[in-house]
């Protein structure tokens, strides 16, 4: 459930629906959150539903991504700006394999960190978690078993973040819907 106390802010507000506990979202074609790096192209138009965080935090929600065309993603975002934010999603590329991976971008330049997952893998389980200027991210099947996908460094990191969840259909076409529930956000438990 998505903490009613805070004030949640969409970005490039998509066509949604709330069914009881869950977010359903449905894309638009050509959209993404990417930043020059190999590619070349600079895009910050996917959709988000963020909320302002001025202390270290813990953000989980399980993710379901029904994708229609490769690249086809959703998951977690942590913004900055749209030079500097990272996020953590499963991205459809084939019929017989998807990436799950993280973006990390800083200084408007993005890295992408993935591995090979079974393509009719469609729901993940995201954490991520904050010391300062240092985030953690983890992905779980379950929402109990939890593992390390990275660690991660926002230079630019000024004290105050916003955090929430994200979609996008990076090809052509009407895009894709996913749905978002048991979205958490609290204190960070990231011990050492």
């Amino acid at each position: 459930m998505f903490d009613t106390g805070r004030d949640w802010i969409w970005y490039h507000e998509p066509k949604h629906q709330w069914h009881g506990t869950e977010l359903h979202v449905a894309t638009q074609g050509e959209t993404d959150f990417w930043q020059g790096t190999h590619y070349g192209f600079r895009r910050d138009n996917g959709h988000c539903l963020l909320t302002n965080v001025e202390q270290d935090f813990l953000l989980s929600a399980r993710v379901t991504t029904h994708a229609h065309k490769k690249y086809d993603q959703g998951g977690v975002l942590v913004r900055l700006d749209a030079e500097n934010w990272l996020k953590a999603a499963v991205e459809a590329e084939s019929k017989s394999v998807s990436k799950l991976g993280s973006v990390v971008t800083n200084s408007g330049y993005s890295d992408w960190a993935s591995v090979d997952i079974d393509a009719e893998v469609n729901v993940m389980w995201y954490r991520v978690q904050s010391k300062g200027a240092d985030v953690l991210l983890e992905c779980s099947e379950n929402g109990k078993e939890w593992h390390q996908m990275r660690i991660a460094h926002l230079h630019l990191f000024h004290g105050s973040l916003a955090v929430g969840i994200f979609a996008c259909s990076p090809a052509e076409g009407n895009g894709c819907t996913v749905v978002f529930d048991n979205v958490f956000l609290g204190p960070s438990q990231w011990i050492d």
